[in-house]
């Protein structure tokens, strides 16, 4: 297939390789390659490429009202946002397009509360790696080495502490200070946990010092470490959720969920063309309903745990480090700066990972990959690193 790649803007480095069809865990390319698929559109993919429910799900809301105007009610959008309230304990719902925009319109939020509820307050303390999107305001959050450099002058506002240190968190909380805001693991800086007992005891420090909590879980929601939330694990509710990624499945989708205490949003205030467009949040009903049937979450929990022993194995085999996360989402540590090298020979042998760090993989399979299939893909890493070696 010939392909005009210099047509498009050059913002990554990508394969010259044209990807035509997707099934389940598997990708097949214009020369009719197939490829195991551990990347999965990074954590977009939670049911695989192209599963029956959500085309059966877009090919029917298509049939029936692609897109009505966020100015009017539509019926998936009413459902959608009613089941995820119900699902997470947060009792309003606001639909995005992208996960970098949840967090923007997180951000707004939490500003518009501090200025109304805490004396002006509109600062937003957030942590050392983190990634929160692309938007000035959320790379701004990010804590990405590098970024402090990029698109100058940056919006202000966003103090950053290290991950897992409470002291310094307590520290950086002062009269400014409307919310904490971070990923419970940070996945782009290498699949890194900030701890369940850091989680719990910054959700008490928050509550004593009367800011807000805003949890990121683009990539940690909907499934992906063994519950539908990550927070679900931990005992306790933020004041304000970001979801992304997984939500659609693999079509643009995000939503930010918030306490109705803190919902401080009139008419004007934040909005979108496409914001909870009918088309989107059918499929995001979708995707819900799988992930929340009998038995999914279990599942998942299951095959997380074979993937992170096998990966295990291997790291003892070619002398590697520590495996890291939780159910579908984890991390080896490679020790050394091996990482590019090793999702190039994966992808000759038909298999893609991914590197977030030169010194680690990351594995974000979609949560219906099979235990055969994390063999597979287990044998075919096994291959790359002897390559390699």
């Amino acid at each position: 297939m010939t392909a005009a790649f210099d047509a498009l803007m050059t913002i990554t480095h990508r394969p010259e390789t044209v990807f035509l069809r997707g099934e389940g865990s598997w990708l097949f390319d214009s020369e009719g390659r197939r490829y195991l698929d551990f990347v999965q559109g990074w954590a977009v993919n939670c049911l695989g490429h192209c599963p029956e429910p959500l085309v059966r799900a877009l090919a029917e809301q298509a049939a029936t009202l692609i897109s009505c105007s966020p100015a009017f009610y539509n019926a998936p959008m009413v459902r959608l946002a009613e089941a995820l309230t119900t699902a997470s304990g947060l009792e309003r719902s606001f639909f995005a397009n992208s996960g970098a925009e949840a967090n923007e319109a997180a951000i707004k939020l939490a500003r518009k509360w501090g200025g109304l509820r805490r004396g002006g307050a509109h600062e937003i303390v957030t942590f050392e790696q983190g990634f929160h999107g692309r938007t000035l305001a959320t790379m701004s959050a990010s804590g990405k080495a590098g970024w402090e450099r990029l698109f100058e002058p940056k919006v202000p506002g966003f103090p950053k502490v290290p991950l897992g240190d409470l002291g310094a968190v307590e520290a950086a909380i002062g009269p400014e200070t409307a919310a904490v805001m971070l990923e419970p693991i940070q996945g782009e800086a290498g699949v890194v946990p900030a701890g369940d007992g850091f989680l719990r005891e910054l959700r008490a420090l928050t509550e004593q010092k009367g800011v807000l909590l805003i949890l990121d879980e683009i990539q940690t929601g909907m499934g992906r470490t063994g519950s539908l939330f990550h927070y679900q694990q931990l005992g306790f509710r933020p004041d304000i959720l970001t979801l992304g990624k997984g939500l659609g499945g693999g079509v643009p989708l995000a939503a930010l969920l918030a306490r109705e205490a803190v919902c401080c949003f009139e008419p004007g205030d934040q909005g979108g063309t496409f914001n909870g467009n009918p088309l989107m949040t059918a499929a995001g009903l979708a995707v819900l309903e799988a992930v929340s049937a009998p038995g999914f979450l279990e599942q998942v929990r299951e095959t997380g745990a074979r993937l992170s022993a096998g990966l295990e194995r291997l790291s003892a085999r070619h002398g590697f480090g520590a495996v890291r996360g939780r159910g579908l989402l984890l991390a080896l540590e490679l020790g050394r700066p091996v990482g590019p090298a090793l999702v190039a020979a994966a992808f000759e042998r038909g298999l893609l990972i991914n590197a977030p760090r030169p010194g680690c993989l990351r594995f974000m399979p979609a949560l219906t990959v099979s235990p055969a299939e994390v063999d597979e893909m287990l044998r075919g890493l096994d291959e790359a690193c002897g390559a390699l070696a």
